[in-house]
């Protein structure tokens, strides 16, 4: 638990707080941008692939993904997965001895979906831009804010719950440690959480009053359930290939994927609400 919580507090002074400084500049998806990458490449060793070269393509796809979004890049899309298909399709016809079509899957599934996940962080960003009759920059690290706090809140809260009251467990096939005590306070303390740095940013940052709070706690508990449902997905991928983690760089925590398994899912719930709300 000691090395858990130093290695967080390392994170946050030297990941997530250069993040939110340099936001609104390139810095900002260069940090997606290798976050992406370590992912993928995590995932991809996960079914034990030795085709280098599909590795280095997905890396180097999912490293680039997130510049699109920053930049706006206006790129020819189905063309652009057709020739993604063929990539795929010819590394492992040229390396079929090291290369299992579930390889191929799992390499085309993740440089896809991390990278993108990843990069809603730039879209909820930039919201000011898309809606600038009711949002300003302040909504947007407000919302990333928010998408941040359901996925590493939930789980903090639901680890910190689950010691003091967990005795039922949730998923004991799946995920062993996790208790129903434990997702329940994860939910209410991460909503509580969230209710209050809400009125913090309406109060003191927020010029157009766009959001309402009674929105905030059906967005929290929303968010919260699917960053669980994201963490005990990753833990199925894990548990079908033996492994306990998908890497080692967080002393305690594991891996880059490790720590934004909930973030993939809770970052896609996030774009779903924003649009939702402002349609």
């Amino acid at each position: 638990m000691k090395k858990r919580i130093i290695t967080a507090l390392i994170a946050v002074a030297v990941i997530v707080v250069p993040c939110f400084a340099f936001m609104h500049t390139v810095v900002f998806p260069i940090i997606l941008s290798i976050f992406s990458a370590i992912a993928v490449y995590e995932m991809i060793k996960v079914t034990g692939s030795k085709n280098v070269f599909m590795i280095s393509f997905s890396c180097l796809t999912a490293a680039f993904i997130p510049f699109i979004f920053h930049f706006n890049l206006k790129v020819p899309f189905m063309p652009l997965i057709a020739a993604y298909i063929l990539i795929y399709l010819t590394m492992m016809v040229f390396r079929y001895q090291k290369t299992k079509f579930s390889d191929v899957l799992m390499a085309m599934f993740s440089t896809l979906a991390i990278p993108s996940a990843l990069s809603i962080f730039l879209i909820l960003r930039d919201c000011y831009i898309t809606y600038p009759e009711k949002y300003t920059k302040e909504n947007g690290i407000y919302f990333i804010l928010l998408a941040m706090l359901c996925c590493w809140g939930t789980d903090t809260f639901a680890l910190f719950s689950g010691k003091l009251f967990g005795k039922r467990k949730l998923c004991p096939n799946i995920s062993p440690n996790k208790t129903v005590a434990g997702a329940v306070g994860g939910v209410l303390c991460t909503l509580a959480l969230n209710i209050g740095v809400f009125f913090i940013f309406d109060k003191f940052f927020f010029t157009l009053h766009t959001l309402v709070w009674w929105q905030i706690i059906i967005i929290s508990v929303v968010l919260s359930v699917v960053s669980m449902f994201g963490d005990l997905s990753a833990s199925i991928i894990k548990r079908n290939h033996g492994i306990k983690d998908f890497g080692k760089i967080f002393p305690g925590h594991g891996g880059v994927m490790d720590r934004i398994d909930s973030c993939v899912f809770v970052l896609a719930g996030t774009y779903l609400a924003l649009y939702f709300v402002n349609i």
